[in-house]
């Protein structure tokens, strides 16, 4: 072999290497374009070289390595955002949650003194009241009670006849409506 043709020959691999090289940076810009996952093996498929090429050229290894990397660590704080997303509403829920319970804790120690104060007050009016007036009071109960029933029933009423009346106005725009018409087409002709 001559030295010109080793030359010429290394030069050719060289070149052939730098275009490998170039594939599979353009491959790696594709994939990361795409957002797809960036592996060994879908760099080397997309940049049309052997996943060997990948592991024994240094430049190719270097690249591949750190675009991996990259797309791992691009994914790992994707994954933490989203999960500290996550965290925060349901934190913000245990919040309310909590808020809430307190809340409610506070209203139902309120109405509970609320009962007490109401309880004590019937043992003293059960102790102050003698037995007519307990029995004047039943009666008035009863008598209001009725008043309510006949004051139901007379709202019963008015509402029918208040519908009765809405639907009879509604015949009447309707009736007036076509006499409207009839005279519009009666000036017409």
């Amino acid at each position: 072999m001559r030295p010109e043709s080793t030359t010429a020959a290394i030069a050719a691999r060289r070149r052939q290497t730098e275009q490998k090289i170039a594939q599979v940076k353009t491959a790696i810009g594709q994939l990361r374009r795409e957002r797809a996952r960036l592996t060994v093996r879908a760099i080397a498929q997309r940049a049309g070289v052997s996943a060997t090429f990948l592991y024994e050229n240094a430049d190719a290894r270097a690249l591949v390595q750190q675009a991996v990397t990259d797309s791992r660590s691009r994914h790992d704080r994707k994954a933490l955002q989203q999960h500290d997303q996550i965290e925060a509403t349901w934190r913000e829920r245990a919040l309310n949650a909590e808020a809430e319970l307190t809340r409610v804790q506070k209203e139902v120690l309120a109405q509970r003194q609320k009962m007490g104060e109401l309880m004590g007050q019937l043992r003293d009016f059960d102790q102050m009241v003698p037995g007519e007036s307990v029995q004047a009071l039943v009666t008035e109960n009863t008598t209001l009670k009725h008043r309510v029933q006949q004051l139901t029933r007379e709202h019963r009423t008015l509402q029918e006849r208040l519908e009765g009346a809405r639907s009879n106005l509604r015949f009447a725009d309707k009736r007036i409506a076509a006499f409207e018409a009839e005279l519009l087409a009666a000036r017409q002709r």
